[in-house]
């Protein structure tokens, strides 16, 4: 499928409802996942939209949430939790991300994490941290491919920390 502009990360939008509900009814039946959020969106796909825009309180942080989004096509998602709390700080980190699984291995999960990288800098966060499974070589790869540095595994996960740069150092 081809893109028709360059994704960027923005807002949650109901633009994207057709191409969001698409992937995510996908993705739970290729892993099995529940579909409870898919049934919620499938209900009210714009009050899924509402939870998720501006700042929230997730994971009793607060956190905003991302997705990745070319013209009305949903690639991916991308949260970054503004604060960690002892139990994030072992597990979850600042940073979630994922990409529906048409869009993988292109690169996008790579750009989405550096555009999110830069949102973090406008929050005034200049270290983050980000885990992943310790089986999870895509995700250690992008995570690398942004500056990640090793700090040893927790609980079945890779840790990394990522120093964000002032504006003047941004490529």
């Amino acid at each position: 499928m081809e893109l028709s502009e360059p994704p960027r990360l923005m807002q949650p939008t109901v633009a994207v409802r057709d191409s969001w509900l698409a992937v995510e009814r996908a993705d739970c039946a290729r892993s099995g996942s529940s579909t409870a959020l898919l049934d919620q969106a499938i209900e009210d796909f714009g009050q899924v939209v509402a939870e998720r825009q501006g700042v929230g309180i997730w994971w009793g942080v607060p956190a905003s949430f991302f997705w990745y989004i070319s013209g009305d096509l949903y690639i991916g998602e991308l949260v970054i939790r503004h604060k960690l709390t002892p139990a994030l700080a072992e597990s979850g980190g600042h940073i979630g991300y994922s990409v529906a699984t048409p869009w993988r291995r292109q690169g996008h999960a790579t750009r989405m994490l550096a555009a999110g990288l830069i949102e973090c800098r406008g929050l005034g966060l200049r270290r983050v941290l980000l885990t992943c499974g310790v089986d999870n070589e895509p995700s250690r790869r992008v995570i690398l491919a942004n500056g990640g540095t090793p700090d040893g595994t927790a609980n079945g996960e890779d840790r990394f920390w990522i120093t964000v740069h002032g504006e003047d150092s941004l490529p």
